[in-house]
């Protein structure tokens, strides 16, 4: 049996498949990141989900793909957290970059992006995958993605810039004061969960010209930074996979345009393809080189 997991900082969606390619289970669970989750951590919260208990002795392959997932000592973190939850499985752990390219893959180079809690941009040539300078996190990078929106959101209301009514709106939807947002960003863990989360107040009003500006512009900088890095941006459709990508996909459609790109898919949940990709490429043995990166 074979489990394939696509995992963002918040959520994973993972499924197994027998060696035929048959599906036997689909599940979701918390997501694992290494740069904020221990081994013993993932070890703990898999053993929680009755699925994993049922099956995971069962499975023979582990295919893992994670946010942070960027370094062998970071995989390997994972992996670990993996091993009691499969021991009988060979464990294959990498980059969530690379579930995006394959499950936005058409059969032409592209530039892929994820948009989720986080952000980040690869580029797919159908044979080989060369990262960009994406993926500096939610301090210094995430342009674009739920926390960066909701950062901007957190600091509008803290700077009583938003219009009026809708302070009020913020106020009753999270009940949530000033000393309190500062103790959850400064002292807190997970700040890029916890700040993602007012995201979907910039969501519920959008059509606001206050928040489509702000999202906008979140959008404008991800790809002037992200993605025009790449020299085939202009030659390429750009495919986006992730929550914020498909919730905002009208705003993400108008930034394209504007910059005069060419606009791709845009896939919410990236397991489906990455299956697929799985059983076309990976399981007759045709796998993609390792990825590069751009000097």
């Amino acid at each position: 049996m074979i489990y394939i997991a696509e995992s963002g900082s918040t959520k994973c969606d993972a499924v197994f498949l027998e060696n035929d390619g048959v599906e036997v289970a689909r599940i979701r669970t918390i997501g694992f990141n290494p740069y904020f989750h221990s081994s013993e951590f993932i070890d703990t919260e898999l053993k929680k989900v009755k699925e994993i208990a049922e099956y995971g002795a069962k499975v023979d392959h582990v295919y893992f793909f994670g946010a942070g997932c960027s370094s062998p000592s970071l995989n390997q973190k994972v992996a670990a957290g993996l091993t009691a939850s499969f021991p009988n499985a060979k464990i294959e752990v990498d980059h969530d970059l690379m579930a995006c390219a394959y499950a936005t893959y058409t059969g032409e180079p592209a530039i892929s992006c994820i948009l989720g809690t986080g952000s980040n941009s690869v580029y797919f040539d159908g044979k080989s995958i060369t990262k960009g300078i994406s993926g500096l996190g939610y301090i210094l990078g995430d342009e674009g993605s739920a926390s960066y929106i909701g950062k901007k959101v957190l600091s509008a209301y803290l700077y009583k810039q938003l219009p009026q009514n809708m302070m009020c709106d913020f106020e009753e939807t999270f009940k949530i004061t000033p000393d309190e947002v500062r103790q959850r960003v400064y002292n807190m863990p997970h700040v890029n969960v916890f700040l993602g989360s007012f995201a979907p107040f910039a969501h519920k009003h959008i059509n606001h010209e206050f928040f489509y500006k702000l999202v906008y512009e979140g959008f404008e900088s991800f790809i002037k930074t992200q993605v025009m890095y790449f020299p085939e941006a202009t030659q390429v459709p750009i495919h986006f996979v992730g929550s914020i990508a498909h919730h905002f996909e009208a705003v993400l459609k108008d930034v394209i345009s504007n910059l005069k790109l060419k606009m791709g898919h845009v896939v919410r949940r990236p397991l489906d393809g990455l299956v697929q990709y799985y059983l076309g490429n990976i399981h007759s043995a045709k796998a993609p080189q390792q990825p590069k990166t751009l000097s």
